[in-house]
Parts: structure tokens; C-alpha cells; sequence
């Protein structure tokens, strides 16, 4: 087998992993698995908002789910951990079940919609936006788009940062899809910036002292180290007016001589 098919055979393995334990698991909000070959078998790590559900009673659920891996999809002596997702309201894939969970119940799709996007924007995402397709109101196909808060479009943000996720349900007026796009929180954008604190002034930061801005200069010039005050001035420069009037007085007294 070429390098080329061995890569292509195990990206579709794993996408058709995925998408089994989407189903099997979405009542347990299922996020993602991980999958890690080693040198005694493969790490297998599933992703889900409740893992409780994932493990089962008395870890029934996490045994079927072992030889269904290893039966079904060939994968040498699998062994499953369960993590816990942080924010499940901030995974789309999680979101995007629900809703298509809340459809499934028969919940208007507009109330589903809402319900989401309250509760994405309550764990504090910068911007969500859900799309649902399918018959919702007549027999024609549309679909019908929910956003709130901030959310690019294009661009890198939207490759780098913006998370995405579809789901399917099969409902009585025919195949529904739900598309969900969440901007996570504390992420900078170049189009979208922020308004920082005012800085503080610099007359308060120095005090009330006034700045002796010439005094300065004329230190910077002499090299001394302290300048002279500002008070001592004019008394230093009357004495030598007077000197240089006595001076001029003697020159004419000796030229009239």
C-alpha cells in the first residue's frame, strides 16, 4: 500500500469513528475523539459534556463501545478514557445536538434556536450564529439564520478562531440541518477593537510642582549638577547692571581728560 492510500484509509476510518460515536453518544454530548497509536495498542480518548453517560453502569457502555472499536472498525486493543469538556456550551457540536434534540421533541425551531444562543452567550462567547435548514413552515425548503454578538465572516479569525459544526435529524416533514459557529471569548481581532482605559494625566501623576523647564536646560549647558532657583535671578543680576554703568561713567571721564 502507498504512503498516499494508507493516509486516506485512516482519515476515513477515523471520520466514520466520529460519526458512529456521534450517534451512539449524543445524548452524552459527545465532542470528539482522539485517537493515538502506540506500541501496545491505540489510545482512544472521547470528548464529552456528560461522561457519566459515556461509561455507563458499572462501565457497560465504555466495554460495548471496546469491541465495537475493535470488531467493527479493526483497531488492535483499543483502550477508551473518558475526558470532561470545560464549557460544553462553548463546543458547537454540543450545541448542535441539543438543538437538533430539542427538534426531535417537537420544539418550535425558532425557540430552539434562541435557547441556544442564550446559553452560548451566557458562557460568555464573543459572537454564535445558528443556521437551520429544512421544511419549517411549508412544504418548500428554506432555511433561517439566528446570530447575536460579534462573529467575522472571512479572513483568517474565521480560519484560525471560529468554531464550526453541522447536524442532521431526520424529522416527520423530512431532513432538518443545523449548522452552529461560535467565536470563542478573549480573542483579539483587527476589525473588532477594544477600548482601553483612560491614561491617567501627567500633571497628577508628577503632583503639584510646577516645572522649571529653563532652569533645566541652563544646568544641562554648565554641567552643575543643581540649577540656580528662579528667585535668585534678578537679585545676581543687579549688582552687575550697576558695575557695568560705574565702568562706562570712568571710560568717558578719562576720554574727556
Amino acid at each position: 500500500m502507498s504512503v498516499t492510500k494508507y493516509f486516506v484509509k485512516d482519515a476515513s476510518r477515523r471520520l466514520e469513528i466520529d460519526e458512529h460515536l456521534a450517534k451512539e453518544l449524543k445524548r452524552a454530548g459527545y465532542s470528539h475523539v482522539e485517537l493515538t497509536k502506540s506500541p501496545v495498542g491505540t489510545r482512544v480518548v472521547i470528548y464529552a459534556a456528560k461522561p457519566g453517560m459515556v461509561i455507563g453502569r458499572r462501565g457497560q457502555s465504555i466495554k460495548d463501545l471496546t469491541k465495537l472499536l475493535e470488531q467493527k472498525f479493526n483497531i488492535e486493543n483499543p483502550q477508551l478514557s473518558v475526558a470532561t469538556i470545560d464549557v460544553p456550551e462553548l463546543d458547537p457540536k454540543v450545541i448542535a445536538a441539543q438543538v437538533a434534540m430539542a427538534l426531535q421533541r417537537g420544539v418550535h425551531f425558532r425557540r430552539a434556536a434562541y435557547w441556544g444562543i442564550q446559553r452560548v452567550l451566557e458562557s460568555g462567547a464573543s459572537g454564535v450564529e445558528i443556521v437551520i435548514r429544512g421544511k419549517l413552515t411549508t412544504e418548500r425548503s428554506r432555511y433561517e439564520k439566528f446570530k447575536a454578538g460579534y462573529l467575522p465572516r472571512v479572513g483568517e479569525p474565521v480560519l484560525k478562531y471560529v468554531k464550526e459544526a453541522v447536524q442532521d435529524i431526520q424529522l416527520k416533514q423530512g431532513l432538518f440541518g443545523i449548522k452552529v459557529r461560535i467565536l470563542p471569548p478573549n480573542i483579539d481581532v483587527f476589525d473588532h477593537p477594544v477600548i482601553k482605559a483612560e491614561i491617567p494625566q501627567i500633571a497628577a501623576a508628577i503632583g503639584d510642582k510646577p516645572v522649571a523647564t529653563e532652569t533645566a536646560v541652563a544646568a544641562s549647558e554648565t554641567g552643575t549638577s543643581e540649577p540656580p532657583s528662579i528667585e535668585e535671578k534678578p537679585e545676581d543680576a543687579a549688582p552687575i547692571v550697576i558695575e557695568a554703568k560705574e565702568k562706562q561713567e570712568e571710560v568717558a571721564s578719562t576720554q574727556e581728560t
